[in-house]
């Protein structure tokens, strides 16, 4: 779990008054930005439900949007709550948490699993019945022991609606309690009958946006994929990078050297094969570009130093910063060799972090671009936020079509830039 500061307002709301407590985000004035939990009423038997988001929301978003709110520890948040819970009378509870882990088995299995959703249900409460998880995209139907050492049966339905989850709980209208829960994960399916209106709510905005999604931005050579090098380089990665130093190597609008791209930022591929839409095969639609990069973050070039540039580098790999490695794609011209087995904070070698062949300067001053996601330290890219001089720049889409419109057609990326030494 990422480290969260403590203020004074936050120990009142966690000791004198949970009820006003939520790991889903609250106010640094103690107040709930949503209720910190809800009940539903079956048949007579009151059930609580708890939602919250992940502790380390913070590192996932745009800093700058959550400034003002504090993300606390969920499993704190939610045995915080309990007391409040069982004066009201309700013994059946229910977590929904956004944060998950990785299993082995099937969708409907789970022989083991690993993750910060085990560390969770490890310390909750033996109150909690059932945990509703998710983040990881993972499908899992789990059994994980509580603080009690009770197994408490956790579910995760994967992503982009692939799955649906039937969970029933059986109530015990003696006791207001759960007595037992079954879950199935369920993989969605074709063959169901389209609702008509929703049809043709759908059909009318397809037909609004068809002009603008289907308009062709340029050409490719060839499939551009976020398949990772062992040195976590992709092809796209490399282009999209490529494409944030074109748009900002110019003096007017930044300056830049070097260019650094998020992977997470990266949604699809580019294909070469034409789509239904007929564009044909090597064109690429402004909509399949879009599908590439949804999130219309705008560029940001800023100066860091060399040795900053070292940090930001460290601050991929997990125990600098990172619980999974998080590999920046870069720009060409920009190039460095990580050491796998060396220790966290110390897997760069910072004489092999060359740009245009000269190994960079600790203290020489470099422009360099990122989006602003990752230019108010998401991700965890906390170096960032020191960058000086800061000028902002195209959205990320416009930057990508213009390198597009210049440059078709687009080979893929070489991904040469980032290599692995030997232990």
């Amino acid at each position: 779990m990422p480290s969260v500061s403590t203020n004074s307002t936050r120990a009142t709301c966690a000791t004198s008054n949970p009820g006003r407590c939520s790991a889903r985000s609250w106010k640094r004035n103690g107040k709930t930005v949503f209720p910190a939990f809800r009940t539903r009423t079956f048949n007579g038997v009151h059930v609580a439900f708890i939602g919250m988001t992940l502790e380390g929301t913070p590192s996932i978003v745009s800093p700058s949007g959550i400034a003002a709110l504090d993300f606390a520890d969920e499993a704190d948040t939610v045995n915080a709550l309990i007391p409040q819970l069982k004066r009201r009378g309700i013994e059946a509870v229910v977590v929904v948490v956004h944060e998950g882990g990785a299993p082995t088995g099937g969708y409907n299995e789970c022989p083991a699993i690993s993750g910060a959703i085990v560390d969770i249900v490890g310390r909750l409460d033996d109150a909690v019945d059932l945990v509703v998880s998710g983040h990881t995209h993972q499908a899992y139907n789990c059994k994980i022991a509580n603080s009690a050492g009770r197994a408490v049966p956790v579910s995760s339905a994967a992503s982009f609606g692939r799955l649906v989850t039937k969970i029933d709980l059986k109530l015990d209208r003696a006791t207001r309690d759960v007595a037992a829960v079954t879950i199935d994960n369920r993989i969605v399916t074709r063959d169901v009958a389209t609702d008509l209106r929703q049809t043709a709510l759908i059909a009318k905005y397809n037909a609004i946006a068809a002009p603008l999604q289907n308009r062709i931005i340029g050409s490719i050579q060839a499939d551009i994929t976020r398949t990772l090098s062992p040195a976590g380089e992709s092809a796209l990665g490399d282009v999209i990078a490529d494409g944030q130093l074109s748009a900002t190597r110019e003096p007017a609008f930044g300056a830049a050297v070097v260019a650094f791209m998020n992977p997470g930022g990266i949604r699809a591929d580019l294909t070469y094969a034409g789509s239904p839409a007929g564009e044909g095969d090597g064109n690429v639609t402004y909509g399949e570009m879009f599908t590439v990069q949804p999130f219309g973050n705008s560029l940001v070039t800023m100066t860091l130093t060399g040795a900053q540039i070292d940090t930001l580098l460290e601050q991929q790999f997990v125990g600098c910063g990172q619980t999974a490695n998080r590999i920046l794609q870069v720009s060409a011209g920009f190039s460095y060799a990580w050491n796998t087995s060396a220790p966290a904070c110390n897997k760069v070698d910072p004489s092999s972090i060359k740009l245009g062949g000269a190994t960079i300067d600790p203290a020489g001053r470099y422009r360099v671009t990122v989006n602003s996601f990752l230019a108010d330290g998401g991700d965890n890219f906390l170096v960032l936020k020191q960058g000086t001089d800061r000028l902002g720049g195209a959205v990320d889409t416009d930057a990508f079509e213009a390198y597009f419109a210049a440059f078709s057609p687009v080979a893929p990326g070489p991904k040469n830039r980032i290599s692995i030494v030997a232990p």
